[in-house]
Parts: structure tokens; C-alpha cells; sequence
């Protein structure tokens, strides 16, 4: 017998997939890369290799799609402020050591800096067109309420604190808004998946298989940028291991992992937004 669906039901599962489908995209490009044996350092350093276009391209994807997900819940606004970080995970690079840096240090490469800039500005621009399209559809849709205020203005905030701090320190800014960005992308995605575990979905409580799952994205997320952060204060990387790559790595299989399990306990939602 045919399931019927509603469109929204749908474009709800689809816009999921192509989260999955985005990082999936993004493992592979970086996993040949890592084949080569290129001595790659880091996922987001990817962006300075033959696989930089998957990378961009797959962040992107996973941005849209983080946007593309509508509701009012608290998980949806802190969502909404993960899909601008991963614009500027993929669009301001992380740092290299190269022979254009000064001896000993990382930088972003002076070849690269103009193209930064363009994409940084178009990126900025783009953010706070959507964030004038989205309060007026908010007052059309009769949608408006606090909840998309603060996400508003916390985008707001987030745009253009990052566009002074490029203008008044932009040597500062090129050494840390990657990273800064990538952590804070991560622990807002912790925190979604911890809301997801501990929060009773409205036709009843969660089975505590998916209630579990939730709750291990959660803990793994925390548990590997803390380690993370250890390692790289450590200087394990001396010692041969690549904690980084590691560390990233693990960080988007978890990233799948809840999606994926959403994807599954919502499959069948009539309206499938993130909780109200």
C-alpha cells in the first residue's frame, strides 16, 4: 500500500538527507585527500588543497540545509546561529605554516587574503539580507515572537562584531575566527542534541534508545573538543599523532550521527518542525 505524505513531510526528509549527504561529501573529499598522504593537518585544512572546493561546498550545503529547517523552538534558533558559523568555517580558512609566514608562525597566505575578504563580505552581506527576509516574513507569517527576536539579534551581533574585529584587527581575526567559529559551530550542535536527549517530545516521551543516542552525540561533542583542545595545548602533534584530523573527524561523525537519528525519529511527523 502507497504511504501518502504531505509536501511538507517531505522536503522536511529531504532537507535532513542532505545534511547527512553534505558531511558524507565532506568525509569523502577530505578522506582522498588524506589518501594521498600529504601530510594533511586538519579537516578545515583541506581548504588549501584539490579537495577545498568540497569543502566549501559541503559547509554551505550543511548551512542552507540548517536554515532551510523552519520552526520556533530554541533548538531551531540555535541552529540558525550554527548555519552563519559554518559559513564562516568555510569561508574564513583556518591557519597554515608556509614560507609566506613569519618564521615559526601560522597565517592565513597573503595569496589568499583577497579572496577572503570578497567572500567574507559577500557571506556577511548575504546573512543580514536573510536576517531582514526572515523578520519580515516573521511579521507576514505572524510567526514573530521573542524567540526570533533573540536568534535575530544574536546573528545580528555575531555579523557584525566579526566585521569590526576584521576591520580593526585584521591579522587577529584571520588566526582566530576559524577556530573560534568551529568550536562554537560544535557546541551548538552539543547543545541541540542535549535539548533533543532530556526534552519529551509532545505525543509522549522519547524511546530511550533515541533519547540515548541524543544523549551520547551530546557527551562525544563536549568529551572531543575538550580533548581536543588538551592535545593541541599539549603539543601531542609532535609526537606523530594527528589529533586535530582526529578530533575533527570524530566531531562531524557525531554531527551525522544526530542527524541521522532525527532524520529516523521524525520520519513519519505529519508537520516535522523541531519541537515548538
Amino acid at each position: 500500500m502507497r504511504i501518502r505524505t504531505t509536501s511538507t513531510q517531505r522536503t522536511y526528509r529531504y532537507v535532513r538527507l542532505a545534511l547527512i549527504g553534505a558531511t558524507v561529501f565532506l568525509a569523502v573529499g577530505v578522506g582522498i585527500e588524506l589518501a594521498r598522504g600529504d601530510g594533511l593537518l586538519s579537516v578545515s585544512a583541506s581548504y588549501y588543497t584539490p579537495a577545498g572546493p568540497v569543502f566549501v561546498g559541503a559547509l554551505s550545503a550543511i548551512a542552507l540545509a540548517l536554515l532551510a529547517l523552519s520552526g520556533r523552538s530554541l533548538e531551531q534558533g540555535l541552529l540558525d546561529v550554527g548555519a552563519v558559523l559554518a559559513l564562516v568555517i568555510a569561508y574564513v580558512p583556518t591557519t597554515i605554516s608556509s614560507a609566506a609566514c613569519p618564521v615559526g608562525t601560522r597565517c592565513v597566505p597573503p595569496e589568499v587574503r583577497a579572496t577572503v575578504a570578497d567572500n567574507a563580505v559577500a557571506v556577511a552581506s548575504v546573512v543580514l539580507l536573510g536576517v531582514v527576509a526572515a523578520v519580515v516574513l516573521a511579521r507576514v507569517q505572524g510567526t514573530a515572537s521573542r524567540g526570533v527576536a533573540l536568534t535575530v539579534g544574536v546573528i545580528v551581533v555575531l555579523v557584525t562584531g566579526g566585521a569590526v574585529w576584521a576591520v580593526l584587527a585584521p591579522d587577529v581575526f584571520l588566526l582566530w575566527a576559524h577556530e573560534v567559529a568551529a568550536v562554537m559551530f560544535f557546541v551548538l550542535i552539543a547543545a541541540v542534541a542535549a535539548l533533543a536527549a532530556w526534552r519529551p517530545r509532545r505525543s509522549g516521551r522519547l524511546r530511550r534508545g533515541v533519547r540515548i543516542a541524543y544523549a551520547v552525540v551530546a557527551g562525544g561533542i563536549v568529551l572531543t573538543l575538550l580533548l581536543l583542545v588538551v592535545g593541541v595545548v599539549a603539543g601531542v602533534e609532535r609526537w606523530g599523532f594527528p589529533v586535530v584530523v582526529v578530533g575533527e573527524a570524530v566531531a562531524l561523525a557525531l554531527f551525522a550521527v544526530f542527524w541521522l537519528v532525527q532524520t529516523v525519529e521524525l520520519w513519519n511527523e505529519v508537520d516535522p518542525t523541531l519541537r515548538e
